[in-house]
C-alpha cells in the first residue's frame, strides 16, 4: 500500500458513519446564471471559436471529411515532423498511409521518449466559442493528458458544429468532472513580470485547430 491508498483509506475511515443528510457538499448547486452572451446560429459559433482561437494565436483551419487526410499530412509536412503521437481512438481516417512514423501511445513511453516526438493528432470533447478554449477530457480519441502537453506541435481536430459551443457553463453540461480535463485556449504561454512572452513552457509552441464539418 502506497502513501496515497492510506491517506484515503483514513478519509474513507472517517467519513464511514456520516450520513447523507450530512454531507451540505452533495447539495444541488443552483446554476440561474447567464448561460451564453446572446442568441448564435451554429454557423454564427463556430465563426466566433475560429475568431477567438486564432485571437489566441492558435492557426486555425477548415475542412471536410475528404479532406482532413491531406491536410493533416500537410501541416505535419510543414512542421518538419519525422514522427507523430497517435492516441489510441484516434479515427483511422484522419492520417494518411504515408507520413511521419506514427508513435502509438502507451503508458511505457516516458515524459523523455514524448518529448522527442514533433507532432501529436487529437480530438476533443468540446469547444468553447466565447473563451476560444479547446477541453480535452482523454477520452480514445485524445488520450491522456501528458500527450497533449509534451510534444512541441499539437493538431487538435473540432467536429463542427456538434462539438461547439458559445459558453463556459454550456460545456460543464456535456463534461464528466470525474475525468482529467485539460483546457487549452492558444499554445502554451507565459510572461515574466515585464511582460516579454514566451512560448512552450508548458505545453506546445505551436497549436493547430483543424474545423471538421
Amino acid at each position: 500500500m502506497n502513501s496515497r491508498e492510506r491517506i484515503l483509506g483514513r478519509v474513507r475511515r472517517a467519513l464511514a458513519d456520516v450520513t447523507p443528510e450530512a454531507r451540505p457538499y452533495e447539495e444541488a448547486v443552483p446554476r440561474d446564471y447567464l448561460r451564453a452572451h446572446g442568441e448564435r446560429t451554429a454557423g454564427e459559433t463556430v465563426d466566433l471559436l475560429a475568431e477567438n482561437l486564432a485571437d489566441y494565436r492558435a492557426i486555425v483551419h477548415r475542412a471536410g471529411a475528404g479532406e482532413l487526410p491531406a491536410l493533416v499530412m500537410r501541416l505535419l509536412a510543414e512542421h518538419g515532423s519525422q514522427e507523430v503521437l497517435v492516441p489510441p481512438g484516434l479515427p483511422p481516417g484522419w492520417l494518411a498511409e504515408d507520413g511521419p512514423v506514427r508513435i502509438h501511445d502507451r503508458a511505457a513511453l516516458t515524459a523523455a521518449r514524448l518529448d522527442r516526438v514533433d507532432s501529436v493528432v487529437t480530438g476533443c470533447a468540446v469547444a468553447i466559442a466565447e473563451t476560444g478554449t479547446l477541453v480535452l477530457d482523454g477520452s480514445p480519441d485524445q488520450g491522456r493528458r501528458r500527450i497533449s502537453l509534451i510534444p512541441d506541435h499539437h493538431i487538435c481536430v473540432v467536429r463542427v458544429p456538434d462539438q461547439v459551443v458559445s459558453s463556459v457553463p454550456q460545456a460543464l453540461e456535456r463534461l464528466d468532472a470525474a475525468r482529467p480535463l485539460t483546457w487549452i485556449s492558444g499554445p502554451s504561454a507565459t510572461s515574466d513580470i515585464e511582460l516579454d512572452r514566451v512560448e512552450g513552457v508548458h505545453g506546445p509552441r505551436t497549436l493547430e485547430v483543424i474545423l471538421l464539418g
